[in-house]
């Protein structure tokens, strides 16, 4: 290749740098909520969040006319570690279900945040959680809700009916079952979901632990009973009360932090 050619190609390629650049910085931007937390979100899906936020209002705002307890459920929905997605959002229906049950479907009702109104077509998981951040957080920044519920490995285990007798073996025949008709199952495994990867990962990992969303929903949590400590309209007794995998947590749990999940301004 002379020199000439080389000279070509590269102005070519820095022109194509310098005029992309710019543009994909500008579909991102920094959003923050009432709770002063921010994400790096993409600015074309910003309407469809404001609507979403909007829809959520409503909706608890009607269950709580109704006399409702007010449930947000925090659930690992990625893929990621061997999990996968609608067999998640599976178990989210079920654990809601369950949870409603439990307490009485007349007198609670939980947000789950795998539903199909919750979508946002081209969505990063900054995006999803500067939305339930907001739905959560509330019109006035003290919390929509009356109580968290995070899953944990029991919910799971529930769900796929396993009882401690050869739990894994179980996961792997519900996985040779399943991936025989599945069709989201069957693409999971071209893209290289294996068997033992999806029977680790629902025999020890699936709960809202390995979830970086749940992480900063607990710590969206936690900031909201702060708050709400320190507002004489509530006080330590009307906090957002919290679960896991079905059971209350401890007071140095309840008012712990975690590391942070999708939290972070866009870097320039």
């Amino acid at each position: 290749m002379d020199a000439l050619k080389r000279l070509t190609i590269a102005i070519a390629l820095s022109t194509s740098i310098a005029t992309t650049t710019p543009i994909a910085q500008a579909q991102k931007a920094s959003e923050c909520t009432k709770l002063e937390i921010c994400y790096c979100v993409t600015a074309a899906v910003k309407a469809t969040i404001d609507k979403n936020v909007a829809s959520f209002r409503e909706q608890i705002a009607i269950q709580r006319q109704a006399g409702k307890a007010i449930g947000y459920l925090s659930v690992p929905l990625s893929g990621i570690g061997g999990g996968v997605y609608h067999i998640n959002a599976e178990v989210a229906a079920s654990v809601k279900s369950a949870v409603e049950k439990r307490f009485g479907p007349d007198q609670v009702w939980i947000l789950n945040p795998a539903v199909a109104e919750a979508n946002i077509p081209n969505g990063t998981g900054a995006d999803y959680m500067l939305m339930w951040s907001s739905v959560l957080e509330g019109t006035d920044g003290l919390g929509a809700i009356d109580f968290a519920y995070f899953v944990g490995p029991l919910d799971f285990a529930r769900h796929f009916g396993l009882d401690g007798q050869g739990d894994m073996a179980k996961l792997e025949q519900y996985f040779d079952k399943r991936a025989k008709s599945d069709a989201d199952l069957q693409k999971a495994v071209e893209k290289g979901l294996t068997r033992s990867a999806f029977r680790n990962f629902y025999a020890f990992k699936a709960s809202t632990n390995i979830s970086r969303g749940a992480h900063d929903e607990w710590n969206i949590v936690r900031a909201l009973n702060e708050r709400r400590r320190a507002n004489e309209k509530f006080g330590i007794g009307n906090q957002i009360a919290t679960l896991f995998d079905g059971h209350g947590v401890s007071v140095a749990d309840f008012e712990a932090a975690t590391s942070h999940g999708y939290v972070g301004r866009c870097v320039n």
